[in-house]
């Protein structure tokens, strides 16, 4: 007769197992056994979730860090892109500063010389001093002023504006208005506070925040 386990106390006999080696073992003995392995494969378990945790964690800081340099890339592009299309404006803006700094160089009609650079800087200094404070100026009264025909006057002021040297319209009537940076602004906070403004409302408050009124005897 086999010797007493303990762990075969209040067992059914139908209940014993057999292990690996074909030895029988009681009910709590293999209870244990389970529950060891439940342990292990709960071990194993946690690690690989904290694996996978980790490796999440890894693929969204590379994730992060790529979009960064992406980022700065474009920025860095960008600065660039402005910095050149900034450069490309000043030079165009000083080739048509001198384009019209050698038009004021030519010699006045019925004058003989050549006028140096000094004197071609004042002339255009001058031209536009005197618009400025006129605000606003007949085409044929400022070609009279500088002994310049009318055509050269319209050309030298649509240069002006292009060269943001002037800012204002010139009307049908042969007119040119000279609008100042700070009108300009009112104009920007009338057409915000209005959100969409027509021509035909902007023309008709034009008064209200665009002086018409000569800022000195011209």
């Amino acid at each position: 007769m086999p010797p007493f386990d303990e762990d075969d106390e209040m067992m059914d006999p139908g209940m014993a197992y057999v292990d690996d080696s074909g030895k029988k073992m009681g009910v709590k003995k293999q209870r244990k056994l389970e529950m060891k392995e439940e342990r292990k494969r709960a071990r194993e378990y946690e690690l690989q979730e904290r694996e996978e945790r980790k490796k999440k964690a890894e693929e969204l800081e590379q994730a992060r860090k790529l979009e960064e340099q992406q980022l700065e890339a474009e920025e860095k592009a960008k600065a660039e892109a402005e910095r050149l299309e900034k450069e490309k404006k000043e030079r165009e803006e000083y080739e048509e500063y001198l384009k019209l700094k050698e038009s004021f160089a030519i010699e006045e009609e019925g004058c003989d010389g050549d006028v140096g650079e000094e004197e071609s800087q004042n002339r255009l200094a001058a031209f536009i001093d005197y618009i400025k404070a006129a605000k606003v100026v007949h085409m044929d009264e400022l070609a009279g002023h500088f002994n310049l025909r009318t055509a050269e006057v319209v050309s030298r002021i649509q240069d002006l504006l292009a060269a943001e040297q002037l800012v204002g319209v010139i009307d049908d009537r042969g007119k040119f208005i000279y609008i100042t940076e700070e009108e300009l602004g009112q104009v920007a906070r009338f057409i915000r506070q209005r959100g969409r403004v027509s021509i035909s409302e902007l023309a008709e408050n034009s008064n209200s925040f665009i002086n018409l009124k000569p800022q000195v005897e011209t």
